[in-house]
């Protein structure tokens, strides 16, 4: 797909929408494209999804009223971010509203002519804890981040004194024999790189992380809200209200290759301080201050 066809909004939602919304009479009902990449309850979707309404809201779009929201939620399955890419293509929206580079590829093949916006996740970026000379980087190989992310990891791994070991996360199966070899030598970390079904099997790996004693750098604060030790990355509710004002200027006729290529603007450091203590670590103060969140 050629730059005019689709913008991309970089960084790093299901309360369902009802579909038979009819618009007040005489004003146009627009449609809107979503494919999430959690699943359909999973309260971080939630969240992101209310961010991107409450965009919307401010530039006076209403659910219902002059707007429509046909949302999917592939909960990390590629098969599906396949298939629902063609439903929400084949639904003609006027513009689509995509997370991450999961589903970027299957809607890339499925559309030439709809307007994508696609909030990207980020990757990680911190070393938290200076005994860890071995880390174990969780990827998601199908994914173009997934190779693209653990590269720009090992390539700089050398000069921290790091020897990484790649993980995938496509089966839980396979999650936990890895971290679970990995363990087994001492002076390791795990470093939890950003994708779909890093978000989907959260729980898992941050179990395993406090099982094996590994220290952990996430790239999202949900993951550090529900027990993760530590995150790095942009403020991705912050990104989903951006991308409203994306979608608005789309619906309003602007051509997406005249839109700017976006950087994400907030980035935010979440320690787990309770999650430190368990793992015997004492985060340095010049730390805590430079954090945005500390849960205690």
């Amino acid at each position: 797909m050629r730059r005019r066809d689709f913008m991309r909004l970089l960084g790093g939602a299901a309360t369902t929408w009802p579909l038979g919304a009819r618009a007040q009479q005489g004003e146009p009902l627009r449609r809107i494209g979503v494919l999430m990449s959690t699943a359909a309850d999973d309260p971080e979707g939630q969240a992101r999804i209310a961010a991107f309404q409450q965009g919307l809201q401010q530039f006076n779009w209403t659910i219902g009223r002059n707007v429509r929201i046909d949302s999917r939620w592939p909960a990390g399955d590629s098969e599906r971010f396949h298939s629902y890419a063609a439903e929400l293509v084949a639904l003609s929206p006027d513009v689509i509203l995509a997370t991450g580079s999961a589903a970027a590829e299957p809607l890339l093949r499925a559309t030439r002519t709809i307007p994508v916006v696609f909030v990207v996740v980020p990757d990680p970026v911190e070393q938290i804890a200076p005994g860890v000379t071995r880390a174990a980087v969780l990827r998601d190989p199908a994914i173009s981040a997934g190779i693209g992310q653990f590269g720009a990891i090992q390539a700089v791994a050398p000069s921290l004194g790091l020897a990484v070991t790649p993980v995938n996360v496509r089966e839980a199966d396979e999650i936990e024999r890895a971290v679970a070899d990995f363990a087994r030598l001492p002076n390791g970390g795990l470093i939890v790189t950003g994708s779909a079904l890093a978000i989907v099997r959260r729980h898992l790996i941050i179990k395993l992380a406090a099982k094996h004693q590994l220290p952990a750098v996430y790239f999202q604060r949900t993951l550090v809200a529900d027990g993760g030790l530590i995150s790095y990355g942009a403020d991705l509710l912050d990104q989903y209200r951006r991308a409203a004002s994306y979608v608005d200027r789309i619906l309003k006729g602007e051509k997406p290759a005249d839109l700017p290529v976006q950087m994400p603007t907030k980035y935010e450091l979440v320690i787990n301080l309770k999650t430190a203590k368990a793992l015997g670590l004492e985060i340095p103060s010049s730390v805590l201050a430079r954090a945005d969140e500390v849960i205690e």
